[in-house]
């Protein structure tokens, strides 16, 4: 038989008032148990003397005879100086499960590829900007050839000119 030391609800909707009880670890949590040893009140404030009641004497005995507290009457039994409370230390209970991990890595992934084609469209916009002004140098080369080139020919045609004259 698995003992407990225990918080049994009472109150109404929204006003809840504790029991602390020895029960069996089978029976339901309002359920039957063996002995009441104290209430806790969490509406009362925290200085006021009826907030936590305990009976320390029999939650010392019913812890020799094998009750575990759960976590919450631990910490209150540590208070009142029976027994002690050891804050319990899960490191994965605040990781996410494998599929909201899933989801983070995919997104890892887009965020990853959304980068890499910024990155290809920047070169490329660079490379199209280089080749466009690599165009414009040909253009203005171009234009200014053949600027100069019927001023050459003008000037020739002149001197070919001159000697028919004569």
């Amino acid at each position: 038989m698995s003992l407990k030391i225990r918080l049994a609800r009472g109150g109404s909707k929204k006003k809840p008032v504790y029991r602390i009880v020895v029960a069996e670890a089978r029976s339901p949590r309002d359920g039957r148990f063996l002995e009441k040893i104290g209430s806790y009140n969490p509406t009362l404030p925290d200085d006021n003397a009826g907030r936590l009641v305990i009976d320390a004497e029999r939650a010392a005995e019913w812890m020799k005879k094998g009750a575990q507290p759960t976590d919450r009457v631990a910490r209150f039994l540590a208070a009142q100086g029976v027994g002690t409370y050891v804050n319990g230390n899960n490191p994965n209970k605040g990781k996410p499960g494998q599929k909201a991990t899933e989801r983070a890595a995919e997104k890892a992934q887009a965020l990853i590829d959304a980068q890499e084609a910024a990155e290809r469209a920047k070169a490329e916009a660079i490379e199209a900007a280089a080749q466009a002004k690599a165009d414009a140098a040909a253009a203005a080369a171009a234009a200014a050839e053949a600027a100069a080139a019927p001023a050459e020919e003008v000037a020739a045609e002149e001197v070919a000119a001159e000697p028919a004259a004569e």
